[in-house]
């Protein structure tokens, strides 16, 4: 036996690729089957995706984590009832409530100035993504965004992606963005995708929004999600446009090196 890696590496060269990726490579056999070790490793991905989609998500602790980033958090829910609702009806998800709507109008009534931007913090299929991803990453960007009107974090449950329509609607918001729970997968249970809608309005299409998956710090770390985030908003309010229309071009450019706090705008 030899701790010679190359030797390692020529004898098995999987091995060498199972350094670089979660997938699920190189497993073994025993007979026609798979090793114990990797089955049950299997199985305990699979409960831990079925646990993801079925989690309530603690709102309170949410608020506390999103005041202690320096934000104003807002209550709102879905016009699904409960969790079944929620994943027999995804029209009831992209609507909100009644007591949501008339708490989200009376915001909007009593503030001064409608907000350029309104991040919303949704539970979507994975309520683990959003408590553990969305204060972090809101932390990161709340040194990108000098010079924005900020509306409040809207904390919202049973939550599909167009409900952020209707929330930055009716909060009158220059462009919304919705952070929120992906669908979770046999390598994370726990990834945040953050959607980005100008002019956001109940009616959007999928088309009309720009999206940055896989958030979290296994994946694109806060840092990196922050500064494609911060480059798609400037551009965004540049050029009064989401989706299709807007291609991220953010990774052309080495992020800043002082806090990554430079406008896209200035880059030429």
């Amino acid at each position: 036996m030899t701790d010679d890696p190359t030797r390692n590496v020529e004898a098995n060269p999987w091995d060498a690729l199972r350094r670089f990726t979660n997938a699920r490579i190189a497993l073994g056999r025993a007979g026609s089957s798979l090793p114990t070790a990797p089955l049950l490793a299997f199985e305990l991905a699979h409960a831990q995706a079925r646990d993801a989609v079925h989690h309530p998500l603690d709102k309170d602790a949410l608020a506390d984590a999103i005041r202690a980033a320096g934000f104003e958090p807002l209550d709102a829910a879905s016009a699904a009832p409960d969790r079944d609702h929620y994943l027999r009806r995804p029209d009831l998800g992209r609507a909100l409530d009644d007591a949501s709507a008339a708490r989200l109008a009376a915001c909007a009534a009593a503030a001064r100035e409608a907000p350029d931007v309104v991040f919303v913090a949704a539970d979507g299929l994975s309520a683990f993504a959003a408590q553990r991803h969305a204060a972090p990453l809101l932390s990161k960007m709340r040194a990108l965004l000098d010079g924005w009107r900020i509306g409040p974090v809207v904390v919202a449950t049973q939550a599909r992606v167009a409900l952020g329509d209707c929330i930055g609607e009716l909060l009158r918001a220059r462009i919304v963005v919705v952070m929120i729970g992906e669908r979770p997968g046999l390598s994370s249970p726990h990834s945040l995708g953050l959607y980005v809608t100008y002019a956001p309005r109940a009616g959007r299409s999928d088309a009309e929004r720009n999206c940055i998956s896989n958030v979290r710090p296994e994946g694109l770390g806060y840092d990196a999600a922050a500064f494609k985030l911060q480059w798609l908003l400037n551009e965004a309010r540049r050029v009064e446009l989401t989706g299709v229309s807007l291609k991220d071009h953010s990774g052309a450019l080495p992020p800043p090196a002082s806090g990554l706090a430079r406008d896209s705008r200035d880059t030429g």
